[in-house]
């Protein structure tokens, strides 16, 4: 069976309060999953991730609870930049902010 295509992402509202979710490509390195904001912090649900990193997200039938970090350009680039190289591999696109979703160890 081939990998899933999309990743549903479930934020918080940072004004709000509300669940938001989004559907957005993915990529998965040792356990973690990649996503990448094209507008980086302009994205909504990016700051809602700054605002509050617990997130839940759906890959195919597996359901997580996690936490979401920007990595730093300064102190993770080669994480960023191999990221974005499996994006270009899997989409034929890889430009703009890596967001890193580490699952929490029991799964939903």
């Amino acid at each position: 069976m081939s990998e899933p295509q999309y990743l549903y992402l479930t934020t918080i509202g940072r004004r709000s309060g509300q669940e938001r979710q989004i559907e957005i490509w993915f990529t998965e390195r040792a356990g973690r999953y990649y996503i990448i904001a094209e507008h980086g912090t302009r994205a909504q649900w990016v700051l809602n991730i700054l605002a509050n990193s617990k997130v839940r997200f759906r890959v195919g039938a597996h359901t997580f609870g996690g936490t979401a970090r920007v990595p730093s350009a300064a102190q993770d680039g080669e994480l960023a930049a191999a990221v974005q190289q499996l994006s270009r591999d899997k989409y034929g696109w890889g430009e703009g902010l890596v967001v890193e979703l580490t699952p929490d160890l029991k799964q939903l």
